[in-house]
């Protein structure tokens, strides 16, 4: 009969070669990594989320923001699985990833109304011009365009206080060109953040603030946040932004599309081509969940998508696939 202590001794190891066992599990559990837009943020957490759920620890998901142009920098490198992205890929972008061999699919997610915000207690701004945002944020205001009363005289001889998106942002990208007419062409003496939280909280803090950001982030935060109309130019109606102003068009000319771009040879590992079906399947749900706009009202187009997805996966398209793996993948989404 075995005494005490070695019964004790293989108890003992037994235990601890359980534990190892789970270690080892635990180590081994597959990850998917997603980095890029504080824009796009919101839906693909919602997706990581409800697949992780659905597959019940057995994949990882994390999803960073490193904004859009420094999420391409570890897209580009291979860091990363799933870019997430408030504008298309720059060319430069695109030679960085064809530099080192990266193959993707460009895959638009929804629609985004890039939102003008000020305090709830400015009771002044009810709308604003194109051409006043662009006396606000061109570069040559900086230093110079400093107060209310200098976008319009009858406003108050009051400090603006700006707070925008930063430089590897897309949001930045697309802010600028739509409102200077040049990308990445803006005044830089405001408070920058690649993390809109932080420009909400800015902006909610200040009452001569003024910021800019993704729709959902105002959404969130409607009952402490004032969303300012814009017009395309004076005699033109100002348009508030919301879901439907997008889907007429009435909404210029911060309405965008807003993407993802996936890794080719990322999307043959399974736990990933499962997580990018999961993510086209349930996107028209989830994106309207955390306040963005669906590409229609219905699932059709993220199924055609989908499908599509799976016919072209061999072939260079704009919205499908930009550069194909060297081996078939199907989508059985």
């Amino acid at each position: 009969m075995l005494n005490k202590s070695i019964r004790k001794s293989i108890a003992t190891t037994a235990i601890l070669g359980g534990l190892s066992s789970l270690s080892m599990t635990a180590v081994a559990v597959p990850i998917i990594k997603a980095d890029g837009s504080s824009t796009v943020f919101p839906i693909t957490e919602a997706v990581a989320e409800e697949f992780q759920k659905a597959k019940k620890g057995t994949v990882r998901v994390t999803v960073g923001i490193s904004g859009t142009g420094g999420g391409f920098k570890k897209f580009c490198r291979g860091e990363t699985d799933i870019q997430d992205a408030s504008r298309p890929i720059l060319a430069g972008e695109m030679e960085s990833c064809k530099a080192a061999g990266i193959q993707y699919m460009e895959l638009p997610v929804a629609y985004d109304a890039l939102t003008v915000v000020v305090n709830p207690d400015n009771s002044w701004v009810k709308s604003l011009t194109v051409a006043q945002l662009k006396k606000m944020w061109e570069p040559s205001a900086q230093g110079k365009v400093s107060k209310w009363n200098q976008i319009d005289p009858s406003w108050p001889d009051a400090p603006i206080r700006l707070f925008g998106a930063g430089s590897d942002s897309g949001t930045f990208d697309y802010f600028t060109e739509a409102v200077v007419g040049k990308a990445k062409s803006s005044r830089g003496d405001y408070t920058a953040s690649e993390d809109d939280n932080v420009l909400v909280q800015g902006v909610i803090r200040d009452k001569n603030a003024l910021g800019y950001f993704g729709y959902a982030y105002y959404a969130e935060n409607a009952s402490k946040l004032k969303a300012v109309p814009i017009a395309v130019r004076d005699g033109k109606p100002a348009v508030a932004p919301s879901p439907n102003a997008v889907i007429n068009g009435s909404y210029k000319p911060l309405s965008r599309p807003i993407f993802i771009y996936v890794n080719a040879k990322s999307i043959q590992k399974p736990e990933v081509k499962e997580f990018v079906e999961f993510y086209l399947k349930n996107a028209a749900r989830l994106v309207k969940q955390v306040s963005y706009i669906p590409l229609s009202n219905n699932k059709r187009v993220y199924q055609y998508l989908c499908n599509w997805l799976s016919i072209e996966n061999q072939k260079n398209h704009r919205w499908s696939v930009l550069q194909s793996s060297k081996k078939p993948y199907l989508m059985s989404c």
